[in-house]
């Protein structure tokens, strides 16, 4: 693998249509907005579709959901445990080089050495901290959206022994009508000297960036209601580029050409160049 290039920057353009991309649990399972009615999607909501696309590509990951799982492991203690190495050196306990068990961490898995990770569990005395290279923002949608709610009721008895089918009211889903959300994200090339994260690595981020959305459909996310609309990736050749990663993100400009948009044709979509290197754009509607 080769070393990272150059520090990059992305910006993805996400839209959403009459589906809930990432519910509050602390809301009723709500699409997630702030106080002033735009919509969000969390960074971690993100990073796990980036980690169930790398699954998909074939790589190594620290960080899997259950449902997802294929190594055989039922915990991060457990699949930790499964490097034989970084067992090895855990188990020295306080002479344990925290050092060499970061580097075997991040060469085994692909999330690590891109997000970073913290190794503290119950019983082990050695507790690590990983900062990785790879950061995201959470998605924020360009104008306040329209969240619809239904009622759902159940049309089948949970239960033998009851006469008729039974209706009783389940709960509620909730959607989003539409809107475009804006994802941001940069690659540290510091940090990614550290963790090993390599510019294959960069290519994998951008593949998954570009397919955020495959094998994840749901109810509540059905086939085709989430889609990526747009990708800008800019590869600098530079470790600290004279123009900064919130500069380079402000140059993409985004203004309704309608009052209510419902598609991503309704919107006007420019780049004003900030003083870097020209990005890579990459359109899927």
């Amino acid at each position: 693998m080769s070393d990272l290039k150059g520090k990059i920057d992305f910006v993805a353009l996400l839209s959403v249509s009459n589906a809930n991309p990432n519910g509050d649990p602390l809301n009723g399972n709500r699409p997630r907005e702030n106080f002033e009615g735009y919509g969000e999607i969390s960074d971690v909501c993100i990073k796990r579709k980036i980690r169930n696309r790398w699954q998909d590509m074939g790589q190594r990951i620290f960080v899997q959901s259950d449902d997802r799982a294929d190594d055989g492991f039922g915990s991060l203690k457990d699949r930790a445990d499964g490097c034989a190495e970084l067992k090895e050196e855990i188990e020295k306990r306080k002479n344990a080089d925290r050092d060499k068990c970061a580097g075997l961490a991040c060469r085994e898995w692909l999330d690590v050495r891109s997000f970073g990770q913290v190794f503290a569990f119950k019983g082990v005395e050695v507790s690590l901290g990983i900062r990785g290279p790879v950061s995201i923002h959470q998605a924020v949608s360009v104008q306040p959206v329209d969240i619809i709610s239904m009622q759902i009721t159940k049309s089948v008895n949970s239960e033998s022994g009851k006469e008729g089918k039974a209706s009783d009211t389940m709960g509620t889903k909730h959607r989003v009508g539409f809107g475009l959300y804006v994802l941001k994200g940069s690659v540290n090339v510091q940090l990614a000297e550290k963790t090993g994260f390599s510019q294959e690595d960069a290519r994998l981020l951008k593949e998954a960036l570009k397919t955020l959305f495959e094998n994840d459909a749901s109810s509540a996310r059905p086939e085709g209601s989430m889609e990526v609309c747009r990708l800008y990736w800019w590869q600098h050749e530079e470790k600290t580029p004279s123009v900064s990663s919130a500069k380079v993100h402000r140059s993409i400009k985004i203004t309704p050409r309608t009052d209510r948009p419902a598609s991503f044709a309704d919107y006007e979509v420019r780049y004003e160049d900030p003083g870097c290197v020209e990005p890579e754009v990459f359109d899927f509607v």
